[in-house]
């Protein structure tokens, strides 16, 4: 399992939300990031999900 960086952002810059998970994969953490941001009702903030190596698996600007 990979350990995966998902970050919400007001429009400002200040972080909102902050958490790590895992995920056996890019897509799977994909699908468990955009789960997390609708749990928690930041789906249309600003966000980014990163893979251990630094890669973006979701970015919403």
């Amino acid at each position: 399992m990979k350990v995966y960086k998902l970050t919400v952002f007001e429009q400002t810059g200040e972080s909102l939300f902050e958490d790590s998970f895992e995920a056996p994969s890019d897509e799977e953490a994909k699908k468990i990031g955009k789960g997390i941001l609708e749990e928690k009702g930041y789906e249309d903030h600003t966000h980014r999900c990163a893979s251990p190596l630094g890669k973006l698996i979701l970015f919403h600007p």
